[in-house]
């Protein structure tokens, strides 16, 4: 199998467009695995979407290199060509001085050959000396081959070329030229994701007009040409079946639909691997399955509060599981779902009014939007309160809203680094149900999902 990394030399650069674009050129000819780096779940929509397998994320601050390798290794399983998504630059982490998290870590830990793309509005022979000095910041990042982005004609393309060929020795395989139609859409957390925007014409052809651009200017053979055997290691972290009988034995229900799309693919295999059959739910559109524990991710509540309020069968079903006993795992928008009202201020999407919108009252309290935006690494440690295993952990929070409890609220998670629900408390437990405003990473926090399993199953503890 061939592998290639894709990153930028700043946010904004283009290389999302240009990935997702590549990736769905080179799936015309070739099976090909894509994987994200960072903890992020709207970019993976897009390269699942366009490939039609399931993308992958990476995070070297979360995951070890171990850990990362079995992603990597079990996610490209029967592909011909593996092509990695970078984070912002190159070189952005989550320290100043420290490699952690960062697209440069990843490239290393994997062993990949990098493409570099180059903002190059408004500059000719400066996007060589950024094209060296990234060279030179890390040698141990290979950076083979770099795309311009945002050229603004036929000389200033030339020019361009010319300079960084010249003076870096790297081919230059693609010069895209600055365009409205290389944009896609956003939102207040950022893109769109896919399953929601495929519904609009409007949304595809924008993907369409992307694909379009990128054919026309990215020379996808010297691409190719610039894509190394990867070396499998044999890494099988978590994916390995934990459990001899060849049948699931554990049903775990998880809430999948246009408000609920935050998961990372990983999850459905790692709780297959420990057993568990999964089933999907809509909590807009259908009753609440009978299941041996449900899993709420994040998404959007917020855009889809009156759908939500509508399906009180749902809501009221899964506040009686929780009160029951029955294993409840939620993270972010699942938290809000799981409060007892979302209040929608005035103001927030053109609104003339504050609204608010019953949900499920597993907890007391409601869910505000919008708060500060909150974006970062959570590191932190799980307590006795954790109805799924305790002890350290790493995660990452996205979020616009604020969800604020009643006083007596008890609190898994006591957090070292990142904003919780209740400062540095987050991870509210009632019964066997955890809300919580951090994301875990499933091969990362393979332990806390194997507590999750065993409470499904038989009310074993972790």
């Amino acid at each position: 199998m061939k592998a290639l990394l894709v990153t930028g030399d700043r946010s904004g650069s283009g290389k999302t467009s240009i990935t997702l674009a590549l990736a769905a050129l080179l799936s015309k000819d070739a099976v090909v695995q894509t994987c994200k780096v960072a903890m992020d779940y709207i970019d993976p929509s897009y390269l699942t979407a366009v490939t039609g397998r399931p993308c992958r994320n990476l995070d070297s601050f979360v995951m070890t290199p171990g850990q990362m390798r079995a992603v990597f290794e079990h996610g490209t399983k029967g592909a011909d060509i593996a092509l990695v998504e970078g984070v912002r630059g190159l070189y952005e982490g989550a320290e100043a001085i420290g490699d952690a998290g960062s697209t440069a870590s990843v490239a290393k830990a994997l062993d990949l050959p990098v493409v570099l793309v180059v903002d190059a509005r408004s500059i000719t022979r400066s996007a060589a000396a950024i094209v060296k000095g990234f060279a030179a910041f890390d040698p141990d990042v290979r950076i083979r081959g770099v795309i311009l982005n945002n050229i603004s004609s036929p000389g200033h393309r030339e020019k361009t070329v010319r300079a960084v060929e010249h003076f870096c020795g790297v081919p230059v395989v693609g010069a895209i030229p600055k365009s409205e139609g290389m944009r896609l859409t956003m939102r207040h957390l950022g893109l769109v994701p896919y399953r929601e925007g495929q519904e609009t014409g409007d949304f595809l052809d924008r993907i369409e007009a992307v694909k379009e651009v990128i054919g026309g200017y990215v020379d996808l053979d010297a691409l190719k040409g610039l894509m190394e055997e990867y070396h499998f290691t044999g890494e099988a972290g978590p994916f390995a079946p934990l459990r001899a009988a060849a049948d699931p034995d554990v049903r775990v229900a998880v809430a999948y639909d246009e408000a609920f799309t935050f998961y990372y693919n990983d999850l459905f295999d790692v709780l297959g691997a420990e057993g568990a059959e999964v089933v999907t739910f809509s909590p807009v559109h259908d009753p609440l399955p009978e299941a041996d524990g449900y899993i709420i991710g994040g998404g959007y509540p917020e855009m889809h509060a009156a759908a939500l309020e509508a399906n009180a069968r749902t809501r009221e079903a899964l506040a009686e599981v929780s009160r029951n006993g029955v294993p409840v795992y939620a993270e972010c928008g699942g938290l809000m779902y799981l409060t007892d009202s979302l209040v929608l201020k005035k103001g927030w999407q053109d609104r003339d009014r504050e609204e608010s919108y019953e949900m499920c009252g597993v907890f007391a309290g409601k869910s505000v939007m919008p708060s500060r935006r909150t974006l970062g690494y959570v590191e932190g440690v799980a307590g006795p309160a954790s109805p799924f295993g305790t002890g350290p952990f790493r995660g990452h929070e996205f979020h616009y809203s604020e969800v604020v409890l009643d006083p007596g609220t008890r609190y898994a998670y006591t957090l070292s680094r990142g904003v919780g629900i209740a400062g540095q408390k987050d991870g509210a437990t009632t019964a066997r149900t955890l809300a919580a405003y951090t994301h875990l990473h499933p091969v990362a926090s393979a332990g806390f999902i194997r507590g999750f399993v065993s409470q499904c199953r038989d009310g074993e503890g972790p």
